[in-house]
C-alpha cells in the first residue's frame, strides 16, 4: 500500500511541477525517478543504476527514430509540401466538402509533423478555404485540429507514440498498424463533431483588420508535388509495416533473403533514414545550408532534442518503478478491478488535462505503464501495441488553456478562450472517448 501513495504522490508532484511551477518535464521526471527509488526502499546504488539503464535504453531505442522523423517533418513544412499535399486533397473532397478536406489533411500531415505546426502551416488555407466554401471557419478549423490531433497522439513517426512504443516494447509496425485505423475512426468522430456541432458557431474566416486573402494563398512555386511530398511519409511506414507482417509467426512471406532485406529496411532506424533521404529531394534546390547546424537539419535535431530528454528520463522513472517491485502490487489489484485496457486511457487523460503537453502524458503514462502490462496480461506484441494506442487516445483528453495546442487553434482561427472550450476543448474530448471505445472494441476481438 505504501508503494501504491508514494506512486500517487510521484505523480502529483509531476503534474504540479509541470503545470504550476513551470519545472521542465525532464528535471520533473527525473526528480520523481530519483524519489520514489530512495523512499521506496531501494538501495542507493540500484537507484542510480536503474535511472542509468532507463535512461540510456530507451534512447537508444528510438533516439534516432524521434531525429530522423523531426528532420522528415521540418522538410515537408519548410519546403511547401505539407501544403501542396493540402491542395491536393481539397482537390479530392471539393470545396463544398472542405470540413472533410480538412480533416483527412490534418491526419495526414501530423504523422510527420508536430500538430502546432501543422496547423499554423495550413492556417491561410484554412481561412481561405472556409471564405470559398461559405461555411464557418470553426468548422474548418476544428476539422483540421482534431485530423492533426489524432495521427499526432497514435501515429509513428511521431514522437510520442515512437517514445511510448519504445518505452513498453511494442513493435512499431503493429503500432502504426493499429494508430492508423484508431486514429481513423477518431478522425471520422472529429469531423462529424465539426459539421454538426462546430459549423453551428458563426466565426468569419477574417477579422476586419485582415486583409481578405487571396483564392490561392501561400502559393509555393518551388513547391514539390503532393505525390513527391507523399513518399518521404509513405515509405517508411511501409517498410515498417512490411517487417512487422514478415516476421509474424506465420511467416506469409517465408524465410527467404528478401525477407531478410526487408527485415534490415524495416527496422525503425533503417527506413526513417530512407525516409531522410527522401525528404532531402523535397526542396527545389537543397543546399549546404540547410543540411548544417543552423539551417532544416540543425534545427530538426534542436527540436527532437528536447523530447528525447524527456523520453529518457520518462524511461529512466519507468526503469525505477520496474526494479521498485511496484508491478506486482498495482498489477494485482489493478487486475481485480478490471480496467484492463481502460487504465492506460485513463492514467493519460488524467495527466493530459492537468499538465497540458500529449507528449509529456504519452512518456509519463507508458514509463507508469511499462512495469504494470505483465500483471495486466497485455505483454503480448498486440497488447502492447493497443496500450500504446490507448495512451495516445487519453493523451488527447482534454486539450485546454494549459495547452499550446489550444492557443495555436484559437488564435489562428479568430476564435474566442470562450470558443475554444466550447469547440476544441469539447472535440478533443469527443475525439478521446471515442479513440478509447475502439481500442476497447479491438481488444475484445483481437486480445
Amino acid at each position: 500500500m505504501f508503494l501504491v501513495i508514494l506512486l500517487l504522490l510521484s505523480i502529483a508532484f509531476i503534474v504540479l511541477a509541470t503545470a504550476r511551477l513551470n519545472l521542465h518535464p525532464f528535471l520533473a521526471l527525473l526528480i520523481t525517478a530519483f524519489g520514489f527509488g530512495i523512499a521506496s526502499g531501494m538501495p542507493l546504488a540500484d537507484v542510480v543504476k536503474s535511472v542509468n539503464e532507463g535512461f540510456g535504453g530507451t534512447i537508444g531505442s528510438i533516439g534516432i527514430v524521434i531525429i530522423a522523423g523531426t528532420i522528415i517533418g521540418i522538410f515537408l513544412e519548410k519546403s511547401g509540401g505539407a501544403y501542396r499535399l493540402a491542395e491536393s486533397i481539397l482537390r479530392m473532397t471539393g470545396q463544398r466538402n472542405a470540413p472533410l478536406g480538412m480533416s483527412v489533411m490534418g491526419y495526414l500531415v501530423s504523422i510527420p509533423v508536430f500538430c502546432d505546426s501543422g496547423f499554423v502551416i495550413l492556417s491561410a488555407l484554412n481561412k481561405a478555404v472556409a471564405r470559398k466554401a461559405g461555411v464557418s471557419l470553426a468548422a474548418t478549423a476544428i476539422a483540421l485540429a482534431l485530423g492533426l490531433y489524432a495521427t499526432h497522439t497514435m501515429v509513428p513517426p511521431t514522437p510520442g507514440p515512437v517514445a511510448a512504443a519504445g518505452i513498453l516494447g511494442a513493435d512499431l509496425g503493429l503500432v502504426i498498424l493499429w494508430g492508423m485505423v484508431i486514429a481513423a475512426i477518431t478522425t471520422l468522430a472529429g469531423w462529424l463533431f465539426a459539421i454538426l456541432f462546430a459549423a453551428r458557431t458563426p466565426i468569419a474566416p477574417y477579422r476586419a483588420d485582415e486583409e481578405p486573402a487571396d483564392d490561392t494563398p501561400m502559393a509555393e512555386v518551388d513547391a514539390p508535388s503532393a505525390l513527391k511530398a507523399l513518399i518521404p511519409i509513405a515509405v517508411p511506414i511501409l517498410l515498417i509495416v512490411l517487417r512487422s507482417v514478415a516476421e509474424l509467426p506465420a511467416r506469409p512471406f517465408g524465410t527467404n533473403v528478401f525477407v531478410t532485406l526487408l527485415s534490415f529496411l524495416g527496422q525503425p532506424v533503417v527506413a526513417l533514414l530512407i525516409g531522410v533521404a527522401l525528404a532531402l529531394t523535397l526542396p527545389k534546390r537543397l543546399d549546404r545550408d540547410m543540411l548544417s547546424s543552423n539551417g532544416w537539419v540543425g534545427q530538426a535535431v534542436v527540436d527532437a532534442a528536447i523530447i528525447i530528454t524527456i523520453t529518457g528520463a520518462g524511461g529512466a522513472f519507468g526503469k525505477v518503478l520496474q526494479n521498485s517491485g511496484i508491478a506486482k502490487v498495482i498489477g494485482d489489484s489493478l487486475a481485480s478491478a478490471n480496467l484492463g485496457i481502460w487504465l492506460p486511457f485513463l492514467v493519460a487523460a488524467g495527466i493530459k488535462t492537468a499538465q497540458g503537453s500529449s507528449t509529456v502524458a504519452i512518456i509519463t503514462t507508458a514509463g507508469l505503464m511499462a512495469p504494470l502490462l505483465p500483471a495486466l496480461g497485455l505483454d503480448d506484441p498486440t497488447a502492447k501495441a493497443l496500450v500504446t494506442v490507448a495512451i495516445g487516445a487519453g493523451a488527447m483528453v482534454v486539450s485546454h488553456a494549459n495547452d499550446s495546442f489550444f492557443w495555436v487553434v484559437t488564435q489562428f482561427s479568430n476564435m474566442t478562450t470562450r470558443d475554444g472550450y466550447r469547440l476544441h476543448t469539447l472535440g478533443t474530448l469527443v475525439q478521446g472517448l471515442v479513440g478509447a471505445l475502439a481500442v476497447w472494441a479491438a481488444s475484445l476481438v483481437v486480445l
